[in-house]
């Protein structure tokens, strides 16, 4: 059964991407015009960042409730799962699709293939920079794993334990042990929120930092591509549910 969070965030999570799919038919239907207008291109990219500005603020409201929703999301597929970077998408990802898009020659994603060599000389700075922003928070996610084995809460356990085992054991120490307990575990929980944070800063710093490297136009298509890849997946892992669901319940369909 869901909690109330995670209810409330697959509600707005499947709302959120039925908008995206919107926003990605504009997106397409402005790369394809190839118009000298600036300002157009400059219109739909300013929506898609607000778009996911949007999702962030929700997530981290989420988060401040029930961060352990977001570190085990229930409106994600597990295909989508399987490809989650502390929460999200890893930064270094979005610099692999720029590149692939500079090597795609189809004029949906051509303008990429025009950078400039100035454009690909900030690409690589930022990607290296945001490479060390990754690291951080990697390091981070494994101090609070480790924390998991930390000296006092090894002890807190053996506690608990032994007030709750033993016969002499009165209800008032399980009580004093499970107020150290809630405590120790909101300290655990903090932590957790505080690297999904830096991690969510991190794709925001990169997106940024693409789409004011990038034109315009570059940017159109950028986000474009970025946005079918994360429609697509989605899609292909529901498909891979119905699937399994299907082939799970067949063998019970036949015994009727």
């Amino acid at each position: 059964m869901r909690t109330k969070v995670e209810q409330n965030f697959s509600n707005f999570y499947d709302k959120w991407m039925r908008q995206l799919e919107d926003l990605l038919q504009l997106l397409l239907v402005v790369s394809k015009e190839h118009t000298d207008q600036e300002a157009g291109y400059e219109a739909v990219v300013d929506r898609l960042t607000a778009h996911h500005k949007e999702f962030y603020r929700f997530k981290w409201a989420a988060a401040h409730e029930d961060v352990l929703s977001v570190f085990t999301p229930v409106w994600l597929s597990p295909l989508e799962n399987a490809y989650l970077w502390v929460t999200g998408w890893k930064p270094s990802m979005a610099f692999r699709l720029v590149e692939s898009l500079r090597g795609a020659q189809t004029p949906a994603t051509g303008s990429l293939a025009g950078m400039t060599e100035e454009q690909v000389k900030k690409m690589e700075a930022l990607r290296a920079k945001m490479k060390v922003e990754e690291e951080r928070v990697e390091r981070e996610m494994e101090r609070q794993q480790v924390a998991m084995a930390d000296r006092k809460l090894v002890e807190l356990a053996r506690l608990e334990r032994r007030a709750k085992t033993s016969e002499g054991g009165s209800a008032a120490a399980v009580a004093q042990v499970d107020g150290l307990v809630e405590v120790a575990l909101k300290g655990l929980l903090v932590g957790l929120e505080r690297v999904m944070k830096m991690a969510d800063c991190a794709r925001l710093k990169t997106l940024k930092g693409v789409l004011d490297v990038l034109t315009p136009m570059q940017s159109v298509d950028f986000l474009a591509a970025k946005s079918m890849l994360q429609i697509q997946m989605r899609k292909w892992g529901k498909m891979r549910d119905k699937c399994h669901f299907v082939n799970d319940i067949k063998p019970t369909l036949d015994l009727i």
